[in-house]
């Protein structure tokens, strides 16, 4: 099996050195870049994935539409591109950049480098990585928030980012 090493960063996202994925989830909270990408529709609805069970962290918790680490050696937005491609089948879009920010858990620590889209089109999720997926209305996820029914780095980031300012 390969081994997957992610780029080592400060919160200013300068890169300083590599680690494994086992060595970045492991509790040693070493800073490592992913990348997030919103879907929304035109009717101003989110786009979340419910996370595989087989996820090493928050198995079977509905999340952001598209998140993932970057690869050492390789620059966030094709990290982005990469991903949403990966996840979603989705090729052609045009994210827009809200923020970036990071976000501890009680395993890691992530600089998340976050993104907004607007996407009409079919959305053919990975059914690897992703049990299902729909569209959410903003008062369907106001509503389960707080009711461990997402994960907490999509609660704080909906929060945070204000996500519904967006559509």
């Amino acid at each position: 099996m390969k081994i997957e090493y992610f780029p080592l960063v400060t919160e200013d996202g300068l890169v300083v050195g590599k680690a494994t994925r086992t060595e970045c989830h492991s509790g040693t909270f070493l800073l490592h870049p992913v990348v997030h990408l919103h879907v929304f529709n035109s009717s101003h609805e989110l786009y979340l994935q419910k996370r595989s069970m087989d996820k090493d962290i928050q198995p079977g918790k509905w999340d952001t539409s598209v998140g993932g680490h970057v690869d050492y050696g390789e620059e966030i937005e094709a990290a982005l591109k990469r991903e949403v491609g990966e996840e979603l089948s989705i090729f052609e879009f045009d994210p827009v950049f809200i923020g970036r920010y990071k976000f501890v858990s009680d395993k890691e620590a992530e600089l998340v480098h976050s993104y907004y889209c607007i996407y009409d089109k079919e959305i053919l999720p990975d059914p690897l990585e992703i049990s299902e997926g729909r569209f959410w209305t903003l008062e369907e996820i106001r509503t389960a928030l707080g009711k461990d029914i997402f994960t907490p780095n999509f609660e704080q980031e909906f929060t945070r980012l204000e996500l519904d300012k967006f559509v």
